[in-house]
């Protein structure tokens, strides 16, 4: 009998061993058929990039569907070389699943250009591909390669600062913290100082980091900074005014510390007609200034509204003559010098005081 079920537990396992064998054979095998195909754009566009249209649609690529030997999810990925590139160092345009259309932003075409070795302001040539995929593996990629052409732009500049805002009856916003609020002319040697030399009414005040909103902000007393970083958090006290007149307002937002004091010269400094911008980062070049706007509050205080600017230099003067000026050695921000302020080429708000010649300079607007 023992004999028996030695035997029947061989022939079972024979059996399962057989079965076993066969789901493998009948398992399906995926084979890659037919690579995909770019079929719009053709081959000899040509893409001319504005930073003003960043975000708008630069070009929709579409291509044929790949093929392959099972009903699979098909990711593919449109690539972008230089032209006459073998891919190996290609940029990734767009990726999709069972899709065979994508569209790319001006800014993006723009950073892979720019990636590739591109020259902004001038054009060059690209080839374009695109590959499929399952899960990874099957890779099949379009014989056909199409080619255009794109000039890139410059692209922005980094500015990593924070600006910093008055808001407050003694300022000249009110207690709006969107209207116009006065900004603090920050350090061009120390990114944690701000300072803010004009006029203040007599009332209270404090400092907002973003417009239209109540937190980050700096209240405080005693010359002692109090941060608010939400709108969750204590509101910090007001700094005190005690009547209209020129101040000097300084902090420091790493040490948490400002002073406030008088500035009697506030009372006596000439008052311009006209202050502008010139130099070879301005639109006029050398020749001629580009006039600023006085504030009605301050007739120190002059700002300039959204303006391009070029790779060079420029300074700030009065009356478009060269009697007085004003410059600075350092970028976006500073002051107090006669030299020329450095420029990359951008759209920038611009700001300037002329009691102590300090400058803000935004870019990327």
């Amino acid at each position: 009998m023992k004999n028996i079920y030695k035997i029947l537990i061989v022939f079972i396992g024979i059996l399962a061993v057989s079965c076993n064998a066969d789901a493998v054979d009948e398992r399906p095998v995926l084979d890659a058929v037919t690579a995909p195909e770019i079929t719009a754009p053709t081959t000899g566009q040509n893409y001319v990039l504005e930073v003003d249209k960043a975000a708008d649609e630069a070009v929709k690529f579409t291509w044929s569907a790949a093929k392959y030997s099972t009903s699979v999810a098909i990711k593919y990925t449109l690539l972008i070389d230089k032209k006459g590139g073998d891919f190996t160092a290609a940029k990734t345009l767009a990726t999709t699943t069972s899709i065979t259309e994508a569209s790319v932003l001006v800014k993006d075409l723009n950073q892979v250009a720019i990636d590739l070795g591109g020259k902004p302001e001038v054009a060059a040539m690209y080839d374009v591909k695109i590959a499929s995929n399952v899960s990874g593996g099957f890779v099949q990629t379009g014989k056909d390669v199409i080619t255009i052409s794109v000039t890139p732009y410059v692209g922005k500049v980094d500015y990593n600062f924070s600006d910093w805002y008055l808001v407050g009856d003694a300022t000249v916003s009110g207690w709006d913290n969107n209207k116009g609020n006065q900004i603090l002319f920050r350090s061009g040697t120390n990114a944690n100082e701000y300072v803010f030399t004009g006029f203040f009414k007599k009332g209270y005040f404090k400092t907002i980091k973003n417009l239209g909103s109540w937190a980050p902000m700096y209240g405080g007393a005693n010359g002692a900074l109090v941060y608010r970083a939400t709108d969750g958090d204590a509101d910090p006290a007001s700094i005190e005014v005690p009547a209209d007149g020129y101040y000097k307002f300084k902090m420091d937002v790493q040490k948490l510390t400002y002073t406030f004091e008088p500035y009697a010269a506030g009372a006596t400094a000439p008052i311009y007609s006209t202050v502008g911008i010139i130099g070879s980062a301005t639109s006029k070049g050398w020749d001629a200034s580009t006039a600023m706007v006085k504030s009605s509050f301050n007739a120190h205080i002059w700002t300039l509204g959204v303006t391009s600017l070029n790779d060079g230099e420029m300074k700030f003067r009065a009356n478009d003559a060269w009697d007085v000026s004003w410059g600075g050695k350092t970028a976006f921000s500073g002051g107090g010098t006669g030299d020329n302020i450095p420029v990359s080429k951008s759209k920038y708000l611009i700001y300037f005081n002329d009691l102590d010649g300090s400058y803000v300079m935004i870019p990327n607007q």
